[in-house]
């Protein structure tokens, strides 16, 4: 039991803190950051394999929890079918705060950029996304407090998400391939440090990392994953200055452009959290960019990258590039740190496959001399205009991407 105990308060430590008073400063470096003791769950809540309820089953089984250690509570789930589920419940742990105690913000109100502009600072990460040529921009200034934004882009019902422990910013169509359109709350609890969301169709539960339903009436049903980017506030006002942003106006109380996780990221951390066993090829908290082409799945390190700051590489037959720009500082750290962004792209562009080389104006292909930015957009030259074909692509701790894709190749220069 103490056990328990101590990897509860443990995991407690990141997943609370997304509801709590940010600190001013960064912790020091590789200190442990303390969790609120207000939001510790109580160890006797958490039901164990010998205490759950008759009345806690939904589905066709008496006990799906039979010979696993439960760590979550299932007293707010009445409707979730437990008799369902693709991963060991052993897994799945209680964050801290109830379901929708981190909360999705379910009807968004966006600003210009022009009023955005007066609080985001031009080094801040925004999530891009664009769908039908229509832009918008969510600083993450504001998912950190929030994980999840259900929203309708040119018409298309989209859910923008962002597990502050894993850093993954990830784009879900919300719509099933039956037709079914879902949205999502977030659970409060975490499998491999990373957020498992929950529709409120069904009270499935899904892996954001994934976008796989692992609990509940939709086991086994995959989410479509849709290219989104973290880029710089100045990269977004500049190559969309008539486009939208989420604004702060949520309907909470939140301390937006103040970091809760200060110094989480820093080099020498490890996860706080039980997470699966992941590479030692890169330090846990690594920054990468990665993709899954075809059946390979390849990370580029972003230390890596900013030597070099674009890659031309071709992996199942597709030739890809990766761009790397300077600019844009970690969310994590309130000092501001700068830690580049990225943009990953086919580089075949109506039958030419293009070379790229990185310039302190932006990316040059060599066949055409045009000049690209950091979203895949030629913003001078023969191809003025033009638009690079994006790829699905995740800037992840390098923990996360490979406890789930474990035979990742690490991309040398």
């Amino acid at each position: 039991m103490r056990l328990i105990v101590l990897g509860l308060l443990l995991l407690t430590a990141c997943s609370a803190a997304a509801t709590a008073t940010p600190t001013e400063e960064a912790p020091p470096t590789a200190a442990p950051l303390a969790p609120p003791l207000s939001l510790i769950p109580d160890p006797a809540a958490i039901p164990s394999a010998t205490s759950i309820r008759e009345s806690d089953v939904v589905g066709g089984c008496s006990n799906p929890f039979a010979g696993a250690d439960i760590y979550f509570a299932t007293r707010y789930w009445p409707t979730t079918d437990f008799c369902l589920h693709s991963v060991d419940y052993s897994e799945i742990f209680s964050g801290g705060p109830p379901p929708d105690g981190i909360p999705a913000i379910d009807n968004p109100v966006f600003e210009s950029v022009e009023a955005a502009d007066e609080w985001l600072q031009d080094e801040w990460p925004v999530m891009f996304f664009e769908a039908k040529g229509e832009a918008r921009a969510y600083p993450l200034a504001i998912l950190i407090w929030h994980e999840i934004v259900n929203d309708e882009v040119a018409g298309q019902k989209v859910a923008l998400t962002f597990c502050p422990l894993c850093n993954s910013t990830i784009a879900f169509n919300s719509v099933l391939e039956d037709g079914m359109v879902l949205d999502f709350g977030t659970s409060g609890n975490l499998r491999n440090s990373d957020l498992v969301m929950y529709d409120r169709q069904t009270r499935s539960w899904w892996q954001q990392f994934t976008g796989e339903a692992i609990v509940g009436k939709l086991t086994g049903t995959l989410l479509e994953m849709l290219p989104s980017q973290i880029i710089s506030w100045a990269d977004f006002k500049q190559n969309y200055p008539d486009s939208l942003v989420l604004s702060r106006e949520t309907g909470y109380e939140k301390r937006y452009g103040d970091n809760p996780y200060g110094g989480y990221d820093d080099v020498g951390r490890s996860p706080f959290f039980p997470v699966g066993t992941y590479g030692n090829e890169l330090p846990p908290v690594e920054r990468i960019v990665a993709l899954s082409i075809g059946e390979i799945d390849v990370a580029f390190p972003f230390s890596r990258l900013a030597e070099v700051g674009v890659v031309n590489e071709e992996y199942s037959g597709q030739p890809i590039t990766v761009f790397w720009k300077a600019g844009t500082s970690t969310i994590f750290g309130n000092s501001g740190r700068d830690v580049g962004s990225t943009g990953a792209f086919l580089r075949d562009f109506e039958g030419q496959i293009l070379t790229f080389e990185a310039t302190d104006e932006g990316f040059v292909d060599v066949e055409t001399g045009s000049l690209w930015s950091i979203s895949g957009e030629a913003i001078d030259g023969p191809l003025l205009g033009s638009r690079l074909e994006k790829l699905v692509s995740g800037e992840h701790f390098w923990f996360a991407w490979s406890v789930f894709r474990p035979d990742t190749i690490v991309w040398q220069p």
